[in-house]
């Protein structure tokens, strides 16, 4: 069975460490815990807590590690029957550092090559990329061949159908310049339907930083809702009915990574529930703040009801 999917992603997955001393570098740590990571497959996660059917596209290595986070996606209910096994190319691992509340530095171990790098075209399933009501891919994977084909080839047999989202999820260090990514970028908006983004990934993908011109470019290139974060400034969405902008939620911050994927996986249960973007924007900003105030991503991912009691009770 490939159909019936309410969530297909495709992108990054690796084994997060984070210290469990904050305030202090690595060097000083003593200890981790260790984590299902990567944001395309934190963002299935994140859907699947109010209970979308998620699956991933992605691959790992033939070691421990690879089988850790299998188990992983079985347990938060994530269907991983799309996960490749790379026989030559270890499972990335990632460290980060805690310095609430705004220094989170992270440090990716992907060498030579991640396996999510080295999805080709035919180890995807596009019954399953046509049929799922959301289709989730990342920049990243356009950073590196074969990945990048595949994703293209991914986002093009949507045919822009349905609702097909962009994270602009740009990391420099994957990237041979910011030029590089632009290029790929443009490419890739051809055929997505909803793009997200914060003010940095925003200028990579259309060269500009300020919110309204940022989104007013993305829904140029055909993007019927474009999301751009700023930061302290909360959210702007704008799509066809007009524009909504959502302050943050107040959070004391533990760590402010994987607030994005919560806000993901927020934002794909607001479309697929039909609601309107202000009420999207407002969600989703309370997801992403529920995971900041927690140390771990994946296992931080909130219910309706965890979203719901940050927000008072009300949308």
């Amino acid at each position: 069975m490939t159909t019936g999917f309410d969530l297909v992603t495709m992108g990054r997955i690796g084994v997060d460490l984070y210290p469990l001393q904050t305030g202090v570098g690595l060097e000083d740590v003593t200890s981790f815990g260790k984590y299902l990571g990567g944001s395309a497959t934190n963002v299935a996660v994140a859907a699947a807590r109010y209970g979308r059917r998620s699956a991933v596209i992605t691959k790992t290595g033939d070691d421990p590690f690879g089988r850790f986070l299998r188990r992983a996606l079985a347990g938060y209910g994530v269907a991983d029957r799309y996960v490749g096994t790379s026989p030559r190319l270890p499972t990335p691992v990632t460290f980060c550092e805690v310095f609430p509340p705004d220094d989170f530095p992270l440090y990716f171990y992907r060498f030579p090559k991640a396996p999510d790098l080295d999805i080709t075209v035919d180890d995807l399933d596009l019954d399953a990329i046509r049929s799922a009501k959301v289709f989730w891919a990342t920049v990243t994977g356009l950073s590196q061949e074969p990945s990048r084909s595949a994703t293209l080839a991914a986002l093009e047999t949507r045919g822009r159908k349905g609702i097909t989202v962009l994270d602009l999820d740009y990391r420099p260090m994957f990237w041979e310049s910011r030029e590089q990514a632009r290029e790929w970028v443009g490419k890739a908006l051809e055929y997505a339907t909803v793009a997200v983004g914060n003010l940095d990934e925003c200028d990579t993908a259309v060269g500009l930083r300020e919110p309204r011109e940022a989104a007013k470019a993305l829904r140029d290139k055909g993007i019927s809702l474009a999301v751009v974060k700023q930061g302290p400034k909360g959210v702007l969405a704008v799509d066809d009915t007009g524009e909504a902008e959502v302050p943050p939620v107040p959070v004391e911050v533990v760590n402010g990574l994987g607030a994005g994927d919560a806000f993901g996986g927020a934002l794909v249960h607001g479309l697929l529930s039909g609601w309107d973007i202000e009420r999207i924007m407002r969600f989703a900003n309370a997801a992403g703040a529920h995971v900041a105030g927690e140390l771990a991503c994946s296992d931080a991912m909130p219910t309706e009801d965890q979203v719901l009691r940050r927000l008072g009770g009300t949308e």
